[in-house]
């Protein structure tokens, strides 16, 4: 398949919501390939189908977890079409996030230490899961992209402008 290119922040589709996947077909197929290439050759562990400019509900996620003997990881695909999050916990779990649209730039983010998600999987198969810890994280992290939502909105103002100027020197250091 494909690596795609990957917005970055400011581009303002990031902030664009993203519409229900009307039908689960070979095309939408072909962009989860292409969305799993893309995050795995960034490397991340999940992409929203927003951050390769293409807004529609459709999450890929792989915490490759698990090593081989080999000490590599083990992949674990899983892709999320239309996710809803039902009954979010009221404990809060902290953990440093980053993006693959705020390159190299992390902070601590607190959300629900643990969630129900509702989706289709690339088959259109219907599933309804709890998810805790780094699942929980990663999961409601994207389905944020969804939403036109970034992690930094979730910081202070100071922490979020901090990372934004960070951003904006690694980019000139680089060009």
């Amino acid at each position: 398949m494909a690596v795609l290119p990957i917005l970055e922040v400011p581009d303002p589709r990031l902030r664009l919501i993203s519409t229900p996947v009307e039908t689960v077909d070979d095309a939408l197929r072909d962009l989860v390939a292409d969305m799993f290439d893309t995050m795995y050759d960034a490397p991340g562990i999940g992409l929203a189908a927003i951050q390769v400019g293409v807004p529609k509900r459709v999450i890929v996620m792989d915490l490759q977890e698990e090593e081989d003997e080999e000490g590599k990881p083990i992949r674990a695909p899983r892709v999320f079409i239309n996710p809803e999050i039902l009954d979010p916990a009221e404990d809060q779990s902290v953990y440093t996030e980053g993006c693959l649209s705020i390159p190299e730039q992390f902070a601590e983010v607190e959300r629900p230490a643990h969630c129900r998600v509702r989706w289709l999987d690339a088959q259109g198969a219907a599933h309804d899961e709890a998810f805790e810890g780094l699942l929980a994280t990663c999961i409601q992290h994207e389905m944020d992209h969804l939403e036109g939502v970034v992690f930094i909105d979730h910081l202070s103002r100071l922490k979020r402008d901090m990372i934004l100027k960070k951003l904006a020197k690694a980019r000139k250091a680089a060009a």
